[in-house]
């Protein structure tokens, strides 16, 4: 044999004992442990499947039971363990305030009115609302821009009639005869819909207490009634009360010139 065939046929051997000793020599794969991640400590909370305006009753379609983390449940929700059927109990209620799609459910945002009107349901205890016609031109109530849920000024304007004949000419006094009421309603609408930031009606309802409910009634039988819109920062300021009558002057207009006159 050539001495070229067995130099090539000894590489070969040697290469053969070498790859026999490295595949006896390693290791086999450790086996695969499949580790299970431990389950979550979850709660069932009642939430909203769909989004619920204002003042719309609940459908049994309207509600469903999500798991929630259990350490990290709002305060105050309904919990499946607690009510297991609370779907059926709250079918029906009306909505204080909007709820949105996925929203945990709190049992004082929903009322069930057993049949009274949703206008009465959301007023708080010892409140009333009163209807008073507006310019749906929005003339006396800051062009059309007050809505539901804002807050506003009450303005008298009314024709002095002795004025007006001790100085042969017509004498108009204003005044604000309340201040920082809030806006129930505006005609039928008690929310914004659709996203609209200008809501049209006839009427807007405010809500006063007794007292002011019968201020507000003569005022609009004696002369002309306006809102004027407060700056949303100025609502809940300290120092500002909340549906307060105005112990101010009155502005009586002479000559097309305002004057300051205490209130009679």
């Amino acid at each position: 044999m050539k001495p070229a065939r067995l130099l090539v046929l000894g590489i070969a051997l040697v290469a053969g004992v070498a790859a026999a000793y490295l595949a006896a020599g390693k290791k086999a794969p450790a086996p695969v442990v499949k580790v299970e991640a431990p389950r979550p400590n979850t709660s069932d909370v009642l939430v909203t499947a769909v989004e619920v305006p204002m003042g719309n009753g609940l459908k049994a379609g309207d509600l469903r039971w999500q798991a929630w983390p259990a350490d990290s449940v709002p305060p105050g929700v309904i919990l499946r363990k607690d009510r297991p059927g609370a779907i059926e109990e709250l079918t029906g209620a009306i909505a204080r305030t909007a709820l949105l799609n996925g929203e945990p459910v709190r049992s004082e945002r929903l009322i069930k009115t057993d049949g009274t009107g949703f206008m009465s349901a959301i007023l708080p205890s010892g409140m009333r609302a009163v209807a008073i016609s507006i310019d749906n031109r929005g003339a006396s109530s800051a062009g059309g821009f007050v809505l539901p849920n804002d807050h506003v000024d009450v303005i008298r304007t009314y024709r002095d009639e002795e004025a007006s004949k001790a100085q042969g000419i017509d004498v108009y006094v204003s005044e604000t005869i309340l201040r920082n009421v809030r806006v129930l309603a505006i005609g039928q609408t008690v929310q914004e819909r659709n996203g609209d930031k200008v809501v049209t009606g006839e009427t807007a309802t405010l809500e006063v207490d007794p007292s002011q409910a019968e201020v507000l009634t003569l005022a609009q039988k004696v002369g002309h009634i306006s809102l004027v819109l407060r700056s949303l920062a100025d609502v809940n300021q300290t120092g500002i009360p909340l549906a307060s009558a105005e112990d101010g002057a009155l502005t009586v207009v002479r000559y097309g010139v305002p004057k300051q006159t205490p209130r009679r």
